[in-house]
């Protein structure tokens, strides 16, 4: 800690959490950063819990989220809050800024192929892109948003039924906003096309944009979308998510 990099600067500001100066810490991240996955989220709550544990400290959940806050605010400025939320808490739930995570409880696990593009995006720019866009059309934006968050309310009633083809058909609209937003790429488009060409419902990035992952809904397709997108030179995972 105290380097001066992003990573110096999230750990002192953890270890301001816990009134911590001298400690040392071994951690290994297994999520790909500027991913969208949420990884210096993940990373952060670790390092919370582990410097709880290295003073003996009891951590509820509030202070488990004030710390995470604190260190993902030097990655991402003013982050939406709902990486940490959910690295903390888990599940799978609709979180809504200055609201917080509402769980979705009684829904089935879900099922996901995720797909690497290989591009690294950052938020900080894409949140400023986005601010820029709405700058310059305020109208246009918000009635994106507007649709936006619709197609959420309606994904998570989508979710909740296990309605995965409902699902995957509310990710492609989700997608098509958001590469009117400019906050989709190329290579983002190229892996959402292969996977519904390969037979998934449906497929979107993930996290702010600007590079980073895409996931797909694929049913009873998951090893075609895999194999569509090492067909393009992508890596690909399955992983399922649940309360």
């Amino acid at each position: 800690a105290g380097d001066g990099s992003d990573l110096g600067r999230a750990l002192d500001a953890l270890a301001g959490s816990f009134a911590t100066s001298d400690f040392h810490l071994d951690a290994t991240l297994h999520l790909p950063g500027g991913g969208g996955l949420g990884s210096s989220a993940a990373l952060g709550v670790a390092c919370a819990r582990a410097l709880a544990e290295l003073r003996g400290l009891a951590l509820d959940d509030a202070r488990l989220l004030d710390a995470a806050l604190a260190w993902e605010r030097v990655f991402h400025g003013t982050p939406s809050g709902v990486d940490h939320t959910l690295a903390a808490l888990g599940g799978i739930g609709v979180f809504v800024k200055g609201e917080g995570l509402r769980p979705l409880r009684a829904c089935p696990r879900l099922r996901l192929c995720i797909g690497d593009t290989g591009e690294r995006g950052s938020t900080k720019e894409m949140v400023g892109a986005v601010a820029a866009a709405y700058a310059r059309r305020p109208e246009a934006t918000a009635k994106t948003f507007d649709a936006v968050a619709s197609l959420v309310r309606n994904g998570a009633l989508a979710v909740e039924a296990g309605d995965h083809r409902g699902l995957g058909e509310l990710m492609n609209l989700n997608q098509a906003l958001l590469a009117s937003l400019m906050v989709s790429t190329e290579r983002i488009e190229d892996l959402c096309r292969a996977a519904r060409a390969a037979g998934a419902h449906g497929a979107k990035l993930t996290g702010a944009g600007g590079g980073g992952c895409v996931i797909a809904v694929a049913g009873e397709r998951e090893d075609e979308v895999l194999a569509a997108w090492r067909s393009i030179g992508a890596k690909g995972v399955v992983v399922e998510v649940g309360a």
